[in-house]
């Protein structure tokens, strides 16, 4: 008997699903799979982004029955699977990204239902139209029964915009969790920084970048204040705030801008510890850094699965016994499955 969510010794909560279903569901912007004349791979967004030499087709990241093979390979007993972050479309016109997004999450409940014991899944929202997201999250928890949503830290709305309330007053109503993961500036949106297209710093530098601006967004915009009972999950350990944490509790402090409420001593590092971190982080310091200040049972198992930095340690993933029970219990009590 496999041992399913409530008992999985490990659980994977930063793992990518691409599916053949939503191929061209975006319309003019797609997503489409291809090949080079030298027969190297490609996955096409719009008519200005291909990213060569991935192979998603007859890989794991779509062929179910290769994840679970490799899952076992690696000893992962369950996983939450979330969309692309290729295919977050947050910038495209909405009925284009709410069609996108119906698609994805009836083919991630499809794809998944054989597997109850070994994988959950994550919807993708239209968070430019916060309404449409909002209904597209109740239809694909109440309905296909994913165990929340999952989408970028940049949109042509801010995190802290108060029509996102729409959207985190219903994740609290379902009492479900929202994962928050980057995507590379220049998809389906603006460009961004020249300088992040040399040397894969998009995803090295550029995530981590976005990660921070998403906490320091959440708490200094006043969303954890305005939804007590959210929880928000965000990927790679936060990127840079275990190392910027301490400017940031003093620009709470001390800022013009900064609200009364984040003045007090301690009052920005109560709201950070209600965050959640996943634990794909690459630097073990670092990582324990982030647990002294948010506890250690507010971080969640992470590996990106089957990318190009998962973790090298494929058994004990670099954990004692007693941390993998920790992270596993944290992954528990964050899907609602104690």
């Amino acid at each position: 008997m496999e041992p399913g969510l409530k008992n999985a010794r490990v659980i994977d909560v930063h793992a990518h699903l691409v599916l053949a279903a939503t191929m061209g569901a975006a319309g003019d912007f797609g997503p489409w799979l291809g090949q080079d004349a030298d027969g190297t791979p490609y996955f096409q967004i719009g008519t200005t982004y291909r990213l060569r030499g991935v192979r998603y087709a007859g890989g794991p990241f779509m062929d179910v029955d290769l994840r679970l093979r490799r899952m076992q390979d690696h000893g992962i007993d369950f996983q939450v699977v979330s969309p692309n972050p290729l295919t977050y479309f947050h910038f495209i016109p909405a009925a284009d990204a709410a069609r996108f997004c119906r698609v994805h999450n009836d083919a991630m409940a499809a794809a998944i239902a054989p597997h109850p014991h070994r994988l959950a899944g994550w919807a993708a929202l239209p968070i430019q139209d916060p309404v449409q997201a909002a209904e597209e999250l109740e239809r694909a928890v109440r309905e296909l029964g994913l165990r929340g949503a999952a989408f970028g830290t940049d949109s042509v709305l801010a995190l802290d915009d108060p029509r996102m309330d729409v959207v985190y007053a219903k994740a609290v109503d379902l009492d479900v969790p929202i994962y928050i993961h980057p995507g590379s500036a220049g998809i389906d949106g603006p460009p961004g920084d020249p300088a992040l297209r040399r040397f894969d710093l998009d995803i090295v530098a550029g995530y981590a970048a976005q990660e921070t601006l998403a906490v320091a967004t959440l708490i200094f915009g006043g969303v954890l204040d305005r939804h007590p009972k959210l929880d928000l999950c965000i990927s790679h350990g936060g990127g840079n705030t275990a190392l910027l944490m301490g400017r940031m509790a003093r620009a709470a402090r001390k800022r013009p801008w900064s609200p009364a409420s984040l003045r007090a001593d301690g009052a920005f590092e109560e709201r950070l510890a209600r965050l959640w971190f996943d634990t794909h982080i690459d630097h073990p310091q670092i990582l324990e850094l982030l647990a002294r200040a948010v506890g250690t049972d507010h971080l969640v198992y992470g590996t990106n699965f089957a990318g190009w930095d998962e973790p090298d340690d494929t058994r004990d993933h670099g954990m004692s016994a007693a941390e993998q029970a920790r992270l596993a219990d944290n992954a528990r009590r964050l899907l609602r499955a104690t």
